[in-house]
């Protein structure tokens, strides 16, 4: 803030107007913590400090993501959008893309969204595709391009403009209305010093034995924005037929996360639903890591993710995309969806599931970023708001709260208000 002539007094109404506004942006943003969709369009909850964007035919009209902020737009069926992001030379960069269908709208395999980056010159940096996959029906999906600076390499390495493409990808006989957009920039420092890029040979593949304990409730989130902490342990939810419900775990460096799910077993019938149950496993930057799905005939059905290594800065340099997706540390996601055709078999009523988290291996140090780590990093706050269960959205509103409570009242803590507020705002969409 620069420095104003007039005396105290001037500064004071400078200083209490801004703390003003800032205060009244905290109280919103508690009121809202994101935009739900109306009744019987869609229950995912959006980022409600997303910005509404319009994604271009051409690489050359294209609007700018900027990095740390969200935005919202939508995709007609097969059609392509650009966007452009500016980057250096020196950070890794993420563009991710949730693909929110209407509930209930019919999906055929291979139905789904391509979300790559680009050069000036075309040249792809890299892509991933995310599908329905044999499941049948549509539900939200998540895929990422990255920008990865590596040693020795020539290609998207320069600092200049990027094209981010989104493709959306539908079969003739698949339902035709447009789909939802949640994007997403997201930039990582570069490293002060290069690391190994080759992964041992060995590493720790064999399934834990379950989470002790017992279960406990824990009803997942709506939405990336507000899906609920976990920690290890074993989760009690209710889901309903055509619903995904939500939860994100801190994963450190050096460690691997296992999760499986079960359904709950039902009376009221014994038709069998294929691919009734998809549980997802997404990273910190919302890039698709991997997912499964199982049958459900009333009785009690299990499935569990495949073992993967564990979390390291050299997995980006893998050309297996289940290894080079666990690059960093951070909020890993999970997500649950259950077919709306078990509405048809057991009626539209809630079945009971359980998430089974195991996180396991010793944290370590992370690599020596030139810069802060931002969202790819775990911290003590991370660690509580997984024992408490609370989501992204209201971790923030509670460091924000946190701040105000501080700030008591009073002329010579109207500052520490008005700067507290600004500050985890700031850090808080940076990490968003």
């Amino acid at each position: 803030m620069k420095r104003q002539r007039g005396g105290i007094r001037t500064a004071g109404r400078l200083v209490a107007a801004a703390c003003a506004t800032a205060t009244a942006t905290v109280f919103v943003a508690g009121a809202l913590p994101g935009r739900a969709w109306a009744a019987g369009e869609s229950p995912y909850t959006f980022d409600g400090a997303a910005e509404q964007i319009d994604g271009a035919a051409s690489s050359l009209d294209s609007q700018q993501l900027k990095a740390g902020q969200s935005y919202r737009d939508s995709i007609k069926k097969d059609g392509k959008l650009y966007y452009r992001v500016d980057l250096d030379a020196k950070q890794n960069a993420y563009v991710s893309v949730v693909a929110v269908p209407k509930p209930g709208a019919r999906a055929e395999y291979g139905d789904g969204i391509k979300v790559s980056l680009q050069d000036g010159s075309g040249t792809q940096c890299g892509y991933q595709e995310a599908s329905f996959g044999s499941a049948g029906f549509t539900r939200p999906v998540t895929a990422y391009a990255a920008r990865t600076i590596e040693p020795d390499s020539s290609i998207c390495q320069q600092a200049g403009a990027y094209y981010v493409l989104v493709e959306r990808t539908s079969k003739a006989v698949s339902t035709p209305e447009d789909w939802e957009l949640e994007i997403r920039h997201l930039t990582e420092p570069g490293v002060k010093k290069t690391g190994p890029t080759e992964l041992p040979e060995n590493w720790p593949s064999g399934t834990p034995q379950p989470p002790a304990g017992g279960p406990q409730k824990r009803q997942g989130g709506a939405g990336f924005h507000d899906a609920t902490s976990l920690r290890q342990g074993e989760w009690r939810s209710d889901i309903k037929p055509g619903q995904t419900l939500f939860y994100r775990v801190p994963v450190d460096w050096g460690q691997q996360i296992f999760a499986s799910a079960e359904l709950g077993s039902s009376a009221s019938g014994d038709t069998y639903v294929g691919n009734a149950l998809v549980l997802s496993l997404d990273n910190p930057a919302r890039g698709h890591v991997d997912q499964d799905t199982v049958g459900y005939d009333g009785d009690p059905a299990t499935l569990a993710l495949d073992p993967h290594r564990p979390v390291a800065f050299e997995n980006r340099y893998s050309s297996n995309s289940y290894t080079s997706a666990l690059r960093f540390a951070g909020w890993y996601y999970l997500s649950a969806t259950l077919s709306p055709d078990i509405a048809k078999a057991y009626g539209d009523k809630p079945v009971p599931l359980t998430l089974r988290v195991n996180v396991t291996g010793t944290a370590k140090a992370g690599p020596a970023y030139d810069g802060d780590a931002g969202p790819f990093k775990v911290t003590e706050d991370d660690r509580d708001a997984a024992a408490d269960g609370r989501s992204g959205a209201e971790a923030d509103r509670s460091d924000v709260m946190r701040v105000v409570a501080a700030a008591g009242i009073g002329s010579g803590t109207v500052l520490v208000l008005g700067l507290g507020v600004w500050t985890v705002v700031a850090r808080r969409r940076g990490a968003a």
